[in-house]
């Protein structure tokens, strides 16, 4: 018999938690929540941390909770490459894997919910559900990853900085159904460049001819209002 998911014997800390709603311990039942909350350990990451490095097989795996997570890739003479983006409540590691030539940084302050690499792995190995949800997950990054490959490829300049601030606004708040109308930016303008192919100097003026026509404010330079959403899906060609 499945247990209710509100049941009291649902650890504290997984009450309200949206990973367990919308990332992978959605897969999970009460009791199994048990199991995993006793061994589990939230953490407040300040940004610029590195949480994962490249080369090197993590101990342990993490739900986000809050927060952006910047994954790069470094090439051998010591360019970065942003190549892609993880917010709440996307799972943070390889399971299974020797390591990954992509390193994750927090790129804002970021809450994680982490756990050991030992009993992540064997909860997988024992629960189809849990392997089926991490599955839909890394499709849905390739997914992401595809549709980044479209955007950098074929889009305009001014297209491409109007594309990465709505996928922000839909991603940046677990808890909003749709997109965000406010927000701030967690990269950097230089990372901003990085992740869209763009030269800094580029980023700001497509920002700020967005903040001309009146389809955005910006506060400080990364607190971004979108005060016209069709204008803006319009600029990103969608």
């Amino acid at each position: 018999m499945r247990m209710d998911i509100h049941n009291s014997e649902v650890p504290a800390l997984c009450q309200a938690c949206e990973a367990r709603h919308g990332g992978i311990c959605g897969a999970l039942e009460p009791q199994q929540l048990v199991h995993l909350g006793r061994q589990t350990r939230r953490r407040e990451i300040e940004p610029g941390t590195e949480l994962i490095a490249a080369g090197v097989q993590a101990e342990g795996y993490a739900n986000i909770l809050s927060g952006v997570v910047k994954l790069t890739r470094l090439m051998p003479d010591g360019r970065q490459q942003i190549v892609g983006l993880q917010f709440a409540p996307d799972f943070l590691g390889r399971p299974f894997a020797k390591g990954s030539e992509i390193s994750a940084e927090a790129a804002s302050t970021v809450r994680l919910c982490a756990f050991p690499q030992s009993v992540l792995e064997g909860m997988v190995r024992r629960l189809p559900a849990l392997e089926k949800r991490l599955y839909a997950q890394a499709l849905r990054e390739l997914d992401e990853a595809r549709e980044w490959i479209m955007i950098l490829g074929q889009k305009s300049a001014s297209e491409k900085v109007a594309s990465f601030l709505l996928h922000l606004s839909s991603h940046i708040d677990p808890y909003v159904d749709g997109y965000s109308d406010r927000f701030d930016i967690p990269l950097t303008r230089a990372d901003i460049a990085d992740f869209l192919g763009l030269t800094i100097e580029t980023v700001s003026r497509q920002l700020s001819s967005l903040r001309k026509a009146e389809v955005i404010s910006i506060h400080k330079n990364r607190s971004i209002a979108v005060l016209d959403f069709t204008a803006l899906e319009t600029a990103a060609a969608l």
